[in-house]
């Protein structure tokens, strides 16, 4: 299974919407890629900035492949990548 970019944004959205208890629309996400840092995402919360490492990211994915497609995944099955813009595979 690939999600794509906005696939990844939606499933950051709507956990950090579900884990402050806030509409989906208070969350604003861009991913980030550094070649040193690795995958990161820039997050907005009703205004206020923070970031998040990739363990945050893959916890989202995982939330959010277990919601949309009823399937359990672990962070281990989970591979982001990059080229023109960021995806994940998830293996089986």
């Amino acid at each position: 299974m690939r999600l794509t970019m906005d696939q990844i944004v939606n499933a950051v959205c709507l956990h950090l919407a579900e884990r402050h208890e806030i509409p989906v629309e208070s969350v604003e996400v861009e991913l980030l890629y550094d070649e040193e840092q690795g995958f990161s995402a820039e997050v907005w919360v009703q205004g206020r900035s923070r970031f998040l490492i990739e363990a945050n990211i893959k916890e989202a994915i995982m939330r959010y492949v277990l919601q949309e497609f009823g399937q359990r995944v672990y962070p281990s099955q989970i591979q982001l990548d990059v080229e023109d813009e960021i995806w994940a595979d998830i293996s089986q």
